[in-house]
């Protein structure tokens, strides 16, 4: 089978690596960031249109809504230069409004498009575990899901179009006051005099452990603010999920805080650096 994949960054590029066995189409803004691929054997397109041209399914994972709507919708999207019969898988954490706009006009030309937004951030990503969250035309999802398997461990279905989009809003929600809470109590036990990595390793396998504990205290400690998980690419996120729930007419104080203290962050550390530089900010503003 023929696979596109569309958008090689720091986790495209993984996901991307474990689609095995299958003849792999790759298309990136910047080829660089695609030559890992390519030296498997990977084939390089020149455009979007090219990947649409060449495979039955294709992967996108970009970076905010704008990019999506213009990789998907117009003349010069995947949907225009696609044909029927083919399926389209968006990665992006996007707008659920968007997906279901989408959808709808693939469905018009005979394409699925499922929106399948993951979590995992880089780790998740390099081992194949990540959790994928899932909405689109379910009958399309049953044909790929054994393709999906290949870069996740949990892959759930949630619903129509937006129904994954939404369901990686709630992830995010979550992240984002947890974020807050692991530095906070990572600057405490500092301030305290307390050994913070003992604190750490103790803490993290009683009822406060988590994802963000378990794999990013650590690199907070070291001073490793590479990224998983850039930044700004958070922000974007918590601001989708703020405008969902303004839709929803429902208040979520945690988020409210959450985004405007990483919006508070210089614009070097939201560009460059990973959604842990937050830890920073209790050091250098107490």
């Amino acid at each position: 089978m023929n696979i596109g994949f569309i958008g090689t960054g720091v986790m495209g590029r993984s996901m991307a690596g474990h689609l095995k066995g299958h003849s792999l189409f790759v298309y990136n803004r910047t080829k660089e960031k695609a030559e890992s691929l390519l030296t498997e054997g990977a084939v390089w397109c020149d455009s979007p249109q090219e990947v649409a041209a060449a495979c039955d399914i294709i992967f996108t994972m970009l970076g905010y809504p704008h990019d999506v709507e213009a990789m998907y919708l117009g003349e010069t999207g995947l949907i225009h230069h696609g044909r029927a019969g083919q399926i389209l898988i968006d990665c992006t954490t996007s707008s659920p409004e968007l997906a279901g706009k989408i959808a709808r006009e693939a469905e018009d030309a005979g394409i699925a498009v499922i929106d399948a937004p993951v979590s995992g951030g880089d780790v998740g990503a390099k081992k194949g575990t990540l959790s994928v969250m899932v909405g689109g035309d379910e009958q399309a999802f049953l044909k790929v899901k054994n393709i999906i398997d290949m870069f996740s461990s949990s892959v759930q279905y949630f619903g129509p179009a937006g129904s994954g989009q939404h369901t990686k809003m709630a992830n995010q929600i979550a992240i984002a006051s947890g974020m807050i809470g692991v530095a906070e109590s990572l600057y405490y036990a500092e301030q305290a005099g307390l050994d913070i990595e003992r604190v750490l390793e103790t803490i993290s396998k009683g009822a406060a452990g988590s994802w963000s504990l378990s794999n990013l205290a650590p690199r907070m400690l070291n001073g490793d603010y590479q990224p998983g998980f850039y930044t700004h690419h958070f922000l974007k996120d918590m601001k989708i999920a703020l405008d969902e729930a303004a839709k929803l007419n429902i208040q979520l104080p945690g988020l409210e805080l959450a985004y405007q203290l990483y919006d508070e962050l210089t614009q070097e550390q939201k560009q460059t650096t990973g959604t842990h530089i937050i830890f920073e900010k209790y050091r250098g503003n107490n």
